[in-house]
């Protein structure tokens, strides 16, 4: 109902006697104390807290609520505006709805107390009106009136109570985004600890970085700590083809990871190291590094943990570099067909990693171990004692320890 409608509805049907009027007027201290006992002994969300000043204060709003239905019946036939004191009963209905939400209780609370007073007050005004010799048909309506007023004034304080839990929620979003991105930024330590206190945000020990595609996020949010910080902005260099998300994933570092990597299975996502919380921006440096090298590739449906390769990263650092010493450490290969270079240049890269021992590295090859014998042959041919240097063998085993896709070639017999 609306404001002009509540008031036209007052105005239409009901005229109160002034004296009966003036007899209710006299009974509302009572009638507020009374009301205010029974909202405490019944809704538990007000048990213990409606005392001393606070109780005042409540008795002396009830009083007022109460008062204002009585003036809006007594103005109701005036020529004056009714809607005047109906105005600031709906105000007041309203702050005590955003006062609720500042102090945490939820609206449930305040619509019980609203039910339990309207109870309480009819109670004692109805008793009021029968003895004053009000008909039947005037205390229906009287009744029919006082529901209505209470209504609207329920409805304004929902409506307080929301509009402050929005305000509140979009305040603290803001806040919340503000620390991610001076997380990720690298700010100070001071400033960071600043904003997580303004934020209400409590510093976990560690932070860990995560990005993954935004279509996975709610699902992969529902099992991740409940103070997951979640970035605004998107991730540069993700190869997927939607739209990236980033998050800040808490206290997930020792053991913890498994959890973490068990959360995220079956997705497509990148994890950086666990970082102290106001060093995160180094688990975000990492994880910037695998998608800026192709690091998953867009074939990957897996998450792709950096701590799982870190060799990679760190051969993948500097592509150009790593080009150049593998052209200067096979360069002896240089003059062959480019097939019998890249047989090789593999079996050179398997006998380094199994420390010469040929059956494993014929079985690491799909090769009978005299083929193994045959191409080392053809190696120490070509480098001589090169092969026994340190500084050689680091180089090679260093160029070699991934090599591109099409430098693998059929395996001779």
């Amino acid at each position: 109902m609306s404001e002009s409608e509540a008031t036209g509805h007052l105005g239409g049907r009901l005229e109160l006697d002034a004296a009966v009027a003036a007899r209710l007027r006299s009974r509302l201290p009572m009638v507020a104390a009374h009301t205010v006992s029974t909202i405490t002994a019944e809704v538990p969300a007000y048990s213990g807290t409606l005392t001393g000043q606070m109780r005042e204060k409540i008795e002396n709003a009830v009083r007022i609520a109460l008062g204002t239905f009585l003036q809006l019946i007594e103005r109701a036939g005036a020529e004056t505006d009714p809607s005047t004191p109906l105005t600031r009963a709906l105000e007041a209905a309203y702050a005590l709805g955003a006062g609720e939400a500042r102090v945490g209780r939820s609206m449930d609370a305040l619509l019980a107390a609203y039910r339990v007073g309207a109870r309480v007050a009819w109670r004692e005004v109805s008793t009021t009106t029968v003895r004053s010799g009000l008909s039947a048909e005037t205390v229906a309506e009287f009744a029919e009136l006082m529901f209505a007023y209470i209504d609207e004034l329920s409805a304004a304080s929902v409506a307080g109570h929301s509009d402050e839990l929005a305000n509140v929620g979009r305040a603290r979003r803001r806040d919340l985004d503000r620390l991610t991105h001076q997380l990720l930024a690298g700010e100070p330590e001071e400033v960071l600890r600043r904003s997580a206190e303004r934020a209400e945000w409590p510093p976990p020990q560690t932070l860990t970085v995560v990005v993954l595609p935004r279509s996975s996020l709610r699902g992969v949010l529902a099992v991740l700590p409940a103070h997951t910080l979640e970035s605004g902005e998107e991730p540069p260099g993700a190869q997927w083809a939607e739209e990236g998300a980033l998050l800040l994933v808490p206290d997930m570092h020792g053991g913890r990871r498994r959890q973490l990597a068990t959360a995220l299975h079956g997705q497509q996502a990148v994890l950086g190291p666990a970082r102290p919380w106001v060093a995160v921006a180094r688990s975000y440096e990492r994880v910037l590094k695998a998608l800026a090298l192709g690091l998953p590739s867009p074939a990957d449906a897996a998450a792709w943990d950096t701590e799982q390769h870190l060799a990679r990263l760190v051969l993948h650092t500097d592509p150009e570099a790593l080009a150049d010493l593998r052209a200067q450490v096979l360069a002896p290969l240089a003059t062959l067909p480019a097939a019998t270079a890249a047989r090789l240049a593999e079996t050179m890269r398997s006998w380094l990693l199994h420390q010469g021992r040929r059956d494993d590295v014929a079985a690491d090859l799909f090769v009978h171990p005299q083929t193994v014998r045959y191409r080392m042959g053809r190696l120490r041919e070509l480098y001589g004692d090169r092969l026994n240097e340190p500084g050689t063998v680091l180089d090679l085993t260093v160029a070699l320890a991934f090599p591109p896709a099409e430098d693998a070639g059929p395996a001779d017999s």
